[in-house]
């Protein structure tokens, strides 16, 4: 950050009184600007023992596969991010949307909120960020070409979780520095 979005001149760094971080704060106006996490919003969309997957058509991990996600919008809630996401990118209407994991990755500022619902009908397609969307079994699943790290575990939980046949709330904690690794 350069400028305060507050009075437009320009910000410095330093920890304000009371606080213990490092913060953008703008000597003029005394605006200090928080930067806090960004929220994601994503589905496992289910269908006759099938799970929904996309390839990316945008970077990062352009080409590689991934569930249904995206960053959330102002004035919406996380259920309403995951469902909107799931219809952009895969053309996709979801029924009994129920929440399933949240998935914190600190080192990249995310968090992501999963959730697993079922296609309420077989018609889906690829949106404008997608190449393709596509129904997997379990077994199907192309591990090798996964986007990012945070998805990989999700489909991995849900499938251990799909063999015994309940889906626990669940949160988890990714420590990687990099979140398409």
């Amino acid at each position: 950050m350069n400028y305060c979005s507050n009075c437009g001149n320009p910000v410095i760094q330093e920890i304000p009184q009371g606080d213990e971080k490092l913060r953008f704060v703008c000597p003029q106006c005394h605006t200090i600007h928080y930067e806090n996490p960004k929220m994601i919003g994503g589905t496992i969309p289910e269908h006759q023992g099938k799970i929904l997957l996309c390839r990316r058509a945008i970077e990062p991990a352009l080409g590689k596969w991934t569930l249904p996600a995206g960053f959330m919008e102002n004035g919406e809630t996380v259920t309403e991010s995951a469902i909107r996401e799931t219809e952009e990118e895969a053309g996709a209407r979801l029924v009994n949307v129920t929440p399933y994991m949240v998935v914190n990755l600190p080192t990249i500022n995310q968090v992501y909120f999963m959730f697993r619902g079922q296609l309420a009908d077989p018609n889906f397609k690829a949106g404008i960020e997608s190449l393709e969307v596509k129904l997997f079994t379990p077994d199907e699943i192309p591990w090798s070409e996964l986007a990012f790290i945070s998805m990989r575990e999700v489909l991995k939980q849900y499938c251990a979780d799909l063999e015994q046949g309940l889906f626990p709330f669940q949160i988890i904690d990714i420590n990687k520095t990099l979140e398409n690794s």
